[in-house]
This record gives structure tokens, C-alpha cells and sequence, in this order.
């Protein structure tokens, strides 16, 4: 093992400072042996290689003037931005033993999710032993693994990937606007962060600011109540007691569970978020094409062994992608196709906040969590569309298209994004009437009756009213990752697109879903809708927000698939466990009662809703579903049953057969469990 932890390496000069490549210098911190040489199949053994990528952008290229705030970004004696990242990377030791694929997971909040999605493993910050590789399915199909920075607000924590960007600042004073922060405890606090979640926030740049407020409300569109200014205060809670702190809110009666806090305050110095778009493209952009007069680096011959790369990210990070593609990044500075393949997983219609000032890249937007935030934003559909109310017409691949750079595109949804993320809105006019054409370079898949990502089995109620959705769609994907490394590679095209349709009638309004009254089951009132909102004149133009919190205008029309007499959804790729039920699994839970705000969807989770085991006991609860004994003979035909279903999905192209037996197996479990009575 070769591992070189005593200072930090320049392992690269890359081009003469003369040259506007973007890439500098590699600094490495770590090269070893991936669980001490052992060989993936043909593989052949892996290594890691962990450091930190240098970059500068020349402010004035036509590629970098959709930066927001790259005019006021410091600039070096060349008048170029300067900004870094870390990296880490999993390769074949011998380059020519790989696939010659790129596959680039853009972190999800700093972490790295590959292995886990794909791989059967423990996800975890710095895979090390074996249980963090799992079967080794990327690795033995010979990807290189890559993972970048892009994220500057990310905690300062090991392991997790980070941006080292600079603040944007007028030449004689520092920048101010303002920031909005939003809060929705499960329990009764004293204090909270203005960051979302465990990131970190803005600090409030004057805590005595008049303008500065905190509201509270009881829904998305509900009237906010301004808390007296004397009520809080800028400070943190410890034993029981405030500590200033111009990071958190504090207030001695407490936050009540279920309502939505906002706080806007003035901030100061904006980090210029746009340059993770910048350094994600730039790096990719390095190991395909090369640095002028080199080609040999870290990772081998790259220009001779890496010929194409996928992009993929998980939710956040698909939104990432999305707004990759829409800014036109996926062309680089000389105007080269950047990623071949994109796989937005998760992320629904949304985009983020990942390009203007004071960007907080972490907020999303769900029905009742980090609301109004410019996630769901038009566009929202590949291919043009015009909204008629505020006369814009745009599309995701409007200036990819443009460019000649639209890559291979991926669109994976669940169930709940459908529900929680409008998922709707990518093939669907905006009024909800009709389907829409896709690009042909566009697939759509649609995970039925799972939510944002698989419950364990067996799963187990904590905030919601039901049970979570342990709907484990993964089998799927790894068999969709061989079809698209395929399509980029020789052409051969995917499995069809597999989504509802207006015109089948398989994706309805809220108020058609012909759900079952099953005992003790709540339906949904309402789900997630993206809003015309407007956020100030500069928005869209410069990316500067001046109205917090935002005017909201009239929703685009959210529809959501339609289901069959258990409750079940009737379309999409329907995984064995939905295929033959042992219950309904929906896209939607609701939030448990202790927890406040009972009305309102639990934002990423499912539900899972046994069947009754016995005819008798249908007839006593009064549940209009048939029962487990009056479906199947018993253990063997029902997995019998679930055999035929995944052959299908193998037949299809949407499972691999190596992966069949394995599904068989878990049904098995799932029959013993539920079967036995053992769900809580």
C-alpha cells in the first residue's frame, strides 16, 4: 500500500498560466490499494486516490459569464477566479482493465452514495473494508468512481466533500441581502440553526437589524404571524439558556411542533456558489479530454482510457444535474461536450438553489419542508415549453441543444416524487391536460408504489402514521446503469420509457385518485405543487434575490399516478413486491400526530400497508382488500408469483438475471415477516 499522508503532494502543474484550461494543479493526499489489492473480476485490482483540484476560470469566456457573481469574484494577477475542491477517486490500478466510463456521483451534501445505491453496501464516507463495497458491482464492471466538491455550506467534517469558493465583494464594501431561513421542529426546542439541517448557514450580519424577523405559520400558503422582535433573539440554546450566536434563533417559550418558522435577515458576503457548477464540469471535462501538451496523470492515460462519463446524483444531487444541463455547463470552455450520459435520479421537477447569491444549495422543497424555495422553477420539461400566464418560453435542454451538447438522459422517479416532488411537470403541459413529447435522447422510469428512497425491512414506524415503504428499487438500477453505459458507448438504445400518462388515464388529479377506505388509513388532502413565485426583478437575469419571502402566484397543475382497488399504482415499472402485493405501498405517509401538522404529507416517506392475513380478519376490520390467504396458495406460489414478475422485468431489460435470485429471496423474507405478524 502506498499511502502519502505527511503533507500534501503537488502531483500536477498541468498547462502553462498562459492557457485558460481550467484544471491547475491536483495537491494528493492519499494513493493506496482498495481492500489491499483484491481483484474485482477483470477488473483487476482498484486503488484510491484522495486530494484536492485546483481550478481557475477566466471570468470574461462566454462559459463562465453564467456564473452568478463572477464579476465580483476576486481575481489573481491574471485576472482569472481561483477556487479548489476535494476529490476522491476509486480506478482500476490498470486503466486499460476498465470500462473506459467515467461514472461521477455529484455528493449529496458532501457524502458519497454510489456504492450504496449500486453495490449493495454500506454507504459511508471513506469505503474501507469490504461491507463499505458490498458485491462490488461497479468495480468489477470496471467504472471509474469519482466524486467532487461542489458544495461550499457542507459542515466541516471528515470525509465529507467539499468547495473552497470565494466571496463575491463590491471593490469598496462588502455585499448584503437578504436570507431566509426556515425551521419545522418534531419536538420542542429553545433555539435552531438558520442553516438547513446540519449545514452551514449565513450568519445574520447584524443581529439588532430592524428588518430582521421571524414569523410562524401553520401551512405553505398559511398567514404568517409576526413573533414581537422581542419574543427572540439571535442566539443558541444551552441549558436551557440563550448564548448569542449569530447562527441560530432562540426564543424562551419554544417552538411549537408542526409550524413553519421563517426567518429573513440580512447577510453578508455571498460565496460564489456557481463555481461548483463550474468545477464539476471542468474536472469532468479534464479527464476526458486532457490538459494541452500532457496526458499522462493520476489517473493513468486518461485521453486513451476514459473516452466517456456519466453524471449521476440522487435527489439533491439530481436537481444538481438538472440545473447542470439548464445552465448550460454541460458544454466546457472550448464549447466540448462534457458529460455524455446524465441520470437524474429522484429529483422530480425540481432544480435548486445552486447558482445566485446567497445560495443556500441545500434547501429543496417538499410539502411540508424547506417551502418556497426556488426549486420547483420553470422550466420544467426538456423540450420548450411556453407558460401562457408569464409569457416565458424555456426548456431544460434549451441551450445544451444549442451548443450541441445534449447528453443521454436518465429520469428516474418514485412514487413519492410524484407526490412530494411534482414530479408530474417533466412530461405533462403545464395545465396538466396532456402528455408531452420527450427528447430522444430523454428516458423516463417510474419506480411504482416506492418512496424517495427504500425503508429497511422491516420497517418500522417512527413520525409517520403508517409504516414506511421498504419498495427497494435499486435491483432496477443497476440494470438501467448497464443499458445507459451502453447507450453512450455503442449506441444501443435502453429499455422504452415507462411513466404514466394523461391519455391512459394512469396520472389524475388528487381528487380522482381512486384510493380505498381502508380502516384506520388517512388519504392525503393535498400534495406538493411548484408556484409561479416571484423573487425580485434580478433573479432570473443576474440571480440575485430582493423579495423574501417570495410573492407566490398560481400553482402549475401536480398530478399524481393513478392506482388499482388495493390502492396500488396501476403504471410504471412495478418491482415484484408491488407487482404481487402483500399489501398497498404508496408515494405518500402523513405526519404522526406527536409530532404536529397531522394533516400534512412526511416529507421523502411512503407507506406500507399490510393486507389482512386472513379472510376472517378482513371481515372483522372491515378492509375493503382482499386478504393474503384469499391471494395466494401460500408461501410457494407466492413466490412462484414474484418469480414470474422479476423474469419479466429481466425479459424487459429493466433487471439484470443475475440479480433474479436475489430478489426471490428477500420476498421470501418479506412472507415470513408479514405473514408471521411481526410488523410493528
Amino acid at each position: 500500500m502506498n499511502l502519502m499522508l505527511e503533507r500534501p503532494i503537488a502531483l500536477l502543474v498541468l498547462f502553462s498560466l498562459a492557457t485558460s484550461a481550467a484544471v491547475t494543479r491536483v495537491q494528493l493526499r492519499e494513493r493506496s490499494d482498495v481492500l489491499e489489492g483484491a481483484p474485482f473480476g477483470s477488473s483487476g485490482s482498484y486503488e484510491r486516490i484522495i486530494g484536492k483540484v485546483f481550478f481557475t476560470v477566466d471570468p470574461e469566456l462566454p462559459g463562465n459569464r453564467i456564473i452568478s457573481d463572477i464579476d465580483l469574484a476576486p481575481r489573481n494577477e491574471r485576472g482569472q477566479v481561483e477556487f479548489s475542491a476535494d476529490l476522491y477517486v476509486l480506478k482500476p490500478r490498470d486503466p486499460a482493465r476498465g470500462n473506459g466510463t467515467v461514472l461521477f456521483e455529484v455528493p449529496n451534501r458532501g457524502g458519497k452514495g454510489l456504492l450504496g445505491m449500486f453495490c449493495n453496501a454500506v454507504s459511508t464516507r471513506d469505503p474501507r473494508s469490504e461491507k463499505d463495497f458490498g458485491d462490488g458491482f461497479l468495480l468489477t464492471r470496471g467504472f471509474t468512481l469519482v466524486w467532487l466538491g461542489w458544495q461550499f455550506d457542507v459542515p466541516k467534517e471528515p470525509g465529507l466533500m467539499r468547495l473552497y469558493a470565494p466571496v463575491a465583494h463590491h471593490q469598496d464594501r462588502p455585499i448584503t441581502g437578504v436570507v431566509r431561513a426556515e425551521y419545522i421542529p418534531t419536538s420542542r426546542v429553545l433555539s435552531f440553526s438558520l442553516g438547513d439541517r446540519t449545514m452551514i448557514p449565513y450568519p445574520v450580519a447584524d443581529p439588532a437589524n430592524a428588518t430582521n424577523r421571524l414569523t410562524v405559520r401553520d401551512n405553505v400558503l398559511g398567514r404568517r404571524r409576526t413573533i414581537p422582535r422581542r419574543d427572540w433573539q439571535f442566539a443558541r440554546a444551552q441549558n436551557g439558556k440563550p448564548v448569542p450566536d449569530c447562527t441560530q434563533v432562540f426564543m424562551s417559550s419554544g417552538f411549537v411542533p408542526g409550524k413553519i418558522y421563517e426567518v429573513t435577515y440580512k447577510a453578508q458576503d455571498p460565496v460564489v456558489a456557481g463555481l461548483g457548477l463550474a468545477a464539476v464540469r471542468d474536472f469532468i471535462s479534464f479527464l476526458k479530454y486532457g490538459i494541452p501538451g500532457g496526458s499522462r496523470t493520476l489517473l493513468g492515460d486518461q485521453r486513451r482510457y476514459l473516452r466517456r462519463a456519466i453524471g449521476f446524483g440522487s435527489s439533491q444531487s439530481g436537481r444538481f444535474l438538472r440545473t447542470f444541463i439548464y445552465l448550460g455547463f454541460n458544454a466546457d470552455e472550448e464549447g466540448r461536450k462534457v458529460f455524455d450520459g446524465v441520470w437524474a435520479h429522484v429529483a422530480g421537477a425540481g432544480r435548486g438553489s445552486f447558482n445566485h447569491r446567497f445560495a443556500q444549495p441545500s434547501r429543496d422543497g417538499h410539502p411540508f419542508m424547506n417551502t418556497l424555495y426556488p426549486t420547483d422553477i420553470f422550466p420544467f420539461t426538456d423540450l420548450d415549453q411556453t407558460d401562457q400566464l408569464t409569457a416565458l418560453t424555456d426548456g431544460i435542454l434549451h441551450r445544451s441543444a444549442a451548443a450541441g451538447v445534449v447528453p443521454k438522459i436518465f429520469y428516474t422517479n418514485g412514487s413519492y416524487e410524484y407526490w412530494g416532488r411534482a414530479a408530474s411537470l417533466i412530461h405533462t403541459s403545464l395545465d396538466g391536460k396532456k402528455d408531452v413529447p420527450l427528447s430522444p435522447m430523454t428516458r423516463i422510469y417510474f419506480f411504482s408504489g416506492s418512496q424517495h428512497g427504500p425503508a429497511p425491512f422491516p420497517p418500522q414506524r417512527t413520525a409517520t402514521q403508517n409504516l414506511p415503504n421498504f419498495t427497494d428499487f435499486r435491483w432496477c438500477m443497476r440494470a438501467l446503469l448497464v443499458r445507459l453505459n451502453r447507450w453512450i458507448t455503442d449506441g444501443t438504445a435502453p429499455p422504452v420509457s415507462r411513466y404514466p400518462r394523461v391519455a391512459s388515464g394512469e396520472l389524475v388529479l388528487l381528487q380522482q385518485v381512486r384510493f380505498p377506505k381502508i380502516p384506520s388509513v388517512r388519504f392525503p388532502i393535498r400534495l406538493h405543487l411548484a408556484y409561479r413565485v416571484n423573487y425580485g426583478p434580478e433573479f432570473r437575469t443576474k440571480g440575485v434575490i430582493t423579495i423574501e419571502p417570495p410573492k407566490v402566484g398560481k400553482p402549475f397543475t401536480v398530478l399524481v399516478p393513478q392506482v388499482d382497488a388495493d390502492g396500488n399504482e396501476t403504471s410504471g415499472i412495478r418491482m415484484p413486491e408491488v407487482k404481487v402485493p402483500l399489501g398497498t405501498f404508496t408515494g405518500w405517509n402523513l405526519r404522526a400526530h406527536k409530532i404536529g401538522a397531522p394533516d400534512e404529507l412526511y416529507s421523502m416517506v411512503g407507506s406500507f400497508i399490510p393486507f389482512p392475513r386472513t379472510k376472517a380478519e378482513r371481515i372483522r376490520t372491515g378492509d375493503p382488500r382482499r386478504s393474503i390467504e384469499e391471494r395466494y396458495a401460500g408461501r410457494k406460489d407466492y413466490l412462484t408469483r414474484v418469480s414470474a414478475a422479476a423474469y419479466n422485468l429481466v425479459k424487459t431489460g429493466y433487471l439484470l438475471q443475475d440479480d433474479q435470485p436475489e430478489l426471490i429471496k428477500r420476498a421470501g423474507v418479506h412472507w415470513d415477516v408479514i405473514i408471521g405478524g411481526k410488523l410493528r
